[in-house]
């Protein structure tokens, strides 16, 4: 029989992209809302991300990219530039697939664009192809690297996310109305959002917005987020709560009953009979 430690799941690495934008009363943050019945963080609200695809580390994708080079973002993130090329790839194409932000260096159409998230999301396409149909580069100056934060161990799905900030470019939009992921989305102050109970989050999510709240605009955000050191943060699990390394205990989030799964009701057992060899 294996230990413990033998038994830990492995945290498959992320990336997370917080998108802000400067709103009428200062700055603001793109939330969504996941389905409740999703496996992972199902009916809480989260930032645009997922895993990353073993696409997403293809050197090809260089002959569309402008900014700081992978190897450049390998010494900000510290790791391999394959890895640090997957984790930016990755942020960027979860931008653009759950909420239709392309941060490329130009704009494109709204139409060719979502005629090339449609392609993406269906697996006709990669982001690579799709970047080079739509005629633009991956401009990775619009991002900044923000957190790191690991599930805990005893997590049976866990993920390395590395999470980034960026500004929402003059003049773009983005949804996610029509995807299956996401079933609210909204825009806040994150001092507002971090605030609010009833909107459930997991520490990353929560404790991103609350460090990002000291600010009034996207830019005030980017340029702090320079020369901003990262450390490793994996809270430890202690019941039903979740402790911080700074020792700050934070309760595993709890859906609201209207956000729950339906409980599935089993029907009674038949009477025996005859036929049933009672």
């Amino acid at each position: 029989m294996g230990s413990v430690r033998e038994r830990v799941a492995a945290a498959l690495p992320a990336a997370t992209v917080v998108v802000l934008r400067d709103g009428a009363s200062g700055l603001e943050a793109y939330l969504q809302r996941r389905p409740r019945t999703m496996g992972f963080a199902g009916g809480l609200w989260v930032f645009p991300g997922g895993r990353v695809e073993e696409g997403d580390s293809d050197p090809v994708i260089d002959a569309a990219w402008t900014g700081p080079p992978p190897s450049a973002w390998a010494d900000r993130l510290d790791v391999a530039v394959a890895d640090a090329r997957g984790l930016v790839v990755a942020a960027c194409r979860e931008a653009f697939e759950e909420a239709g932000l392309l941060l490329a260096d130009r704009a494109v159409g709204s139409t060719a664009a979502a005629a090339a998230r449609r392609d993406l999301l269906a697996g006709r396409q990669g982001f690579a192809a799709a970047l080079s149909g739509l005629g633009v580069r991956l401009d990775t100056t619009l991002l900044r690297y923000w957190a790191w934060w690991v599930t805990p161990e005893p997590e049976p799905r866990r993920y390395d996310t590395r999470f980034f900030i960026a500004d929402l470019p003059q003049g773009s939009a983005i949804s996610a109305q029509g995807l299956a992921e996401v079933e609210r989305e909204r825009w806040l102050a994150p001092g507002q959002a971090a605030g609010d109970q009833s909107m459930p989050m997991l520490p990353p999510t929560r404790f991103t917005l609350r460090g990002l709240a000291e600010f009034h605009t996207a830019r005030e955000a980017l340029a702090a987020a320079e020369d901003r050191p990262v450390e490793r943060i994996m809270p430890r699990l202690e019941g039903n709560v979740l402790v911080m390394p700074w020792n700050e205990r934070y309760p595993v989030p709890v859906l609201p009953a209207e956000l729950r799964p339906p409980t599935r009701v089993r029907p009674p057992p038949s009477e025996p009979t005859a036929d049933d060899g009672a």
